[in-house]
């Protein structure tokens, strides 16, 4: 069975009253009682316009517009070769291939006792008592999150039990093979207290055609839990791609995100982290690249909620061409949150007088007691700089490319597992022109 749909609100709503049979999780009644409101505000609110204050800047009206299928057509056999240019070779590897865990592809290696890496699919069907709150609970509301909520099939379902520690890193590993697929991966992230891990989440593309990537990945991390979550996007130069990651942190807890931003026509991701107790931090670091006619939207929301947290965050963005980029981060500082501290840094290279980037850095202080700065910078290549090195030899183009790379290697250098690092200053070095 499927269904394609035309696009707008009702006929995503028609879609899902014909599938939802057979969607993970029915015996649940609060599930499909959850399902139900989703799909029912979607149909209600659309999607997201320019008028609304956070999309101002980014148009969906192509998604809106596109005729994707709601379920895949056929299964596609990947061979492993083709996993292999993608997977990280010390990673506890899952693989799910235009939207669905593919089995055969995935390696998942020894596991500290009680660890669960598993499809979100397979465990709703195995778990009569599943919690409510883990997937239903996420902030802030958003037409895509619905969509989502209303049409997951599967995703990743990762729990680390208490004092646990991974020294490889688990990679999440997402693969569209089908034009015209609508694809709603959900994932589950669970850290619990006192454990430590690196989780890896990537989308890439076999081919260039057009599809459409909704992904929303919820992370729970527990006192005194350290978790990095790095996403990285690397679809088809036609497709789009909106994300959204929700991280919930409490006591003593250590949460560090990176975004990689490669691919897509049209790519957004919002990711908003809210403090839940006392002495948490996190970090959020972001790199985006872009060319032709690409258009990359970041949206941040640190939500400090209780005393003595700290977040930093530091973006960083590299357009070419006529490409546009977004850059919105909001730092939230409640009442009761003192003691807070808080620092938001933003900066943009334009290598094309065609390029532009809309930043906006945004700080709310209901607080006293606080320690908090935010800024952005928009500028070209040093012309000084460039002259030295071509002075030493060093071709215009490969001068360029040199100071680029060092713009944006402070991003990937923060990356935690080498085997990721040392890809992703492969992936920038091919990006970028040489002599």
């Amino acid at each position: 069975m499927n269904a394609r749909v035309p696009g707008s609100a009702a006929d995503y709503l028609g879609a899902f009253r014909r599938i939802s049979g057979i969607l993970p999780g029915q015996h649940l009644d609060w599930l499909r009682q959850a399902r139900a409101e989703a799909i029912g505000r979607f149909s209600q609110q659309g999607f997201p316009t320019l008028h609304d204050e956070d999309w101002k800047y980014t148009s969906v009206a192509s998604i809106e517009k596109g005729r994707f299928n709601i379920l895949p057509t056929a299964s596609d056999n990947l061979l492993a070769p083709q996993v292999a240019l993608h997977a990280l070779p010390d990673s506890h590897l899952l693989v799910f291939v235009n939207g669905r865990l593919d089995p055969g592809l995935c390696r998942p290696g020894r596991l500290p006792p009680g660890t669960v890496l598993s499809s979100l699919a397979y465990q709703l069907e195995q778990d009569q008592d599943w919690p409510e709150d883990t997937l239903v609970t996420y902030p802030p509301a958003s037409p895509f999150a619905d969509l989502n909520l209303a049409f997951m099939a599967d995703g990743a379902y990762v729990r680390l039990p208490p004092e646990a520690t991974l020294a490889a890193p688990i990679q999440l590993l997402f693969i569209t093979s089908e034009a015209n697929l609508a694809v709603q991966p959900r994932n589950l992230l669970v850290a619990g207290a006192g454990s430590s891990a690196s989780i890896v989440e990537q989308h890439v593309a076999l081919g260039e055609s057009s599809y459409f990537t909704n992904a929303v990945t919820d992370i729970l991390v527990g006192s005194g839990a350290t978790l990095e979550h790095h996403k990285v996007q690397q679809e088809s130069p036609a497709a789009f791609h909106i994300a959204t990651v929700n991280v919930s942190q409490v006591a003593k807890s250590r949460f560090t995100s990176t975004s990689f931003s490669l691919g897509a026509r049209l790519a957004r991701t919002g990711i908003a982290v809210k403090f839940q107790a006392e002495d948490a931090h996190c970090t959020l670091d972001g790199l985006y690249l872009s060319d032709g006619r690409q258009h990359v939207d970041h949206h941040t929301w640190i939500d400090h909620q209780k005393p003595r947290c700290t977040s930093r965050e530091l973006y960083k963005g590299i357009l070419n061409g006529a490409s546009r980029a977004v850059f919105n981060g909001r730092v939230v500082v409640h009442p009761d949150a003192q003691g807070s501290d808080a620092q938001q840094t933003n900066h943009n290279l334009l290598l094309s007088e065609n390029a532009e980037i809309d930043t906006k850095p945004q700080l709310e202080i209901w607080a006293d007691d606080v320690k908090c700065s935010h800024g952005a910078t928009v500028g070209q290549l040093d012309e000084d700089q460039v002259y030295y090195l071509r002075a030493r030899g060093i071709g215009e183009t490969s001068a360029r490319a040199i100071l680029t790379r060092a713009f944006a290697k402070e991003i990937i250098d923060r990356v935690g597992p080498l085997s990721l690092q040392e890809r992703l200053d492969q992936l920038l070095q091919d990006k970028l022109p040489r002599q």
